[in-house]
């Protein structure tokens, strides 16, 4: 073999190793996440992936839907500027859990409408008019779900949910959560990168330096 075929590919596989070193550093955290199929609110084309990491027994995750939330939604969703994903992570106890497969099933037989209508009481009734928590039992949750869903679209909930036929989706939220290190929530994610800020200013800033 001369020596010019061998510079050749010497140059050759120079070029290979350098396009894979750019790939690797251009690749982020939130290509590591699979989206597919997760619950969304916003335009699919939007720069900006933003996750909430929540539990719908938290009451600091029911404090951000109300307060916080509704800012989000207005300044970066409404705008083009985001898509906003709603992920489960039980910290509470056993009915953060169920509560969290449970949303899985709306989601998956009944679609985003119903799901983020559900998603809205199930913070809405967290407590009762006492500001006791409520036991979110299959009932309680079925009871939920029929303010937003009719009779026959609860029972096929319901079955699918007694069924577990949804609960690798809720363990898919989980190991996500678990591959980012999430510790609490809610847990707020921009591209697969924590938010650490103190503001809501913080917040729209990190979002579009994010595009």
């Amino acid at each position: 073999m001369s020596k010019k075929i061998i510079w050749f590919i010497g140059v050759f596989v120079l070029i290979i190793v350098a396009l894979v070193v750019l790939i690797s550093v251009q690749k982020g955290p939130d290509d590591e996440i699979d989206y597919e199929g997760k619950p969304f609110l916003g335009d699919e084309s939007a720069p900006v992936n933003i996750i909430e990491f929540g539990d719908y027994l938290c009451p600091h995750c029911k404090d951000f839907n109300d307060n916080v939330f509704p800012v989000i939604q207005s300044e970066l969703v409404e705008t083009g500027k985001a898509k906003f994903y709603y992920m489960n992570y039980p910290v509470i106890g056993p009915e953060s859990t169920t509560s969290g497969k449970f949303s899985k099933a709306v989601y998956q037989e009944l679609g985003d409408d119903k799901f983020w209508e559900f998603h809205d009481l199930m913070f809405a009734n967290q407590t009762d008019e006492s500001g006791n928590p409520n036991s979110f039992t299959d009932e309680f949750l079925e009871e939920t779900l029929e303010e937003v869903a009719s009779s026959e679209e609860t029972e096929q909930v319901m079955d699918v949910y007694n069924e577990g036929k949804w609960d690798e989706d809720f363990d898919d939220d989980v190991s996500i959560a678990d591959d980012l290190g999430v510790q609490s929530t809610p847990s707020l994610y921009i591209n697969g990168e924590l938010f650490e800020g103190e503001s809501m200013g913080d917040f729209i800033k990190a979002v579009e330096e994010a595009k």
